[in-house]
């Protein structure tokens, strides 16, 4: 078997407009289900910092990790499934508020 070796360097690959759009709902709906509830405490309940969780709500952070999405589904009491609606199509987003 053949292994493919990668250059020491990682390199990320800028995100595309459309991952861009993605973050911005994704993080909209977000803040749209944290409601009135402080930003720590559901950074806390989530198990990530309140710095984390402001770049994705303000949509500076496109591309959170699926870790980050599964604890703030669950401090947020809304399903996945939701959240992965949001991130495909901005139509979702409009349905859920």
């Amino acid at each position: 078997m053949k292994y493919q070796t990668y250059p020491s360097r990682m390199v990320r690959l800028p995100l595309t407009p459309e991952q861009i759009d993605a973050g911005k709902r994704l993080g909209a709906l977000l803040r749209r289900a944290r409601g009135d509830r402080e930003l720590g405490e559901v950074a806390r309940s989530a198990e990530i910092s309140p710095e984390t969780l402001r770049k994705i709500e303000t949509g500076r952070l496109s591309t959170p990790a699926f870790g980050t999405i599964v604890g703030l589904s669950d401090a947020l009491d809304l399903p996945l499934v939701e959240l992965a609606a949001a991130w495909r199509d901005s139509a979702a987003l409009e349905a859920a508020s």
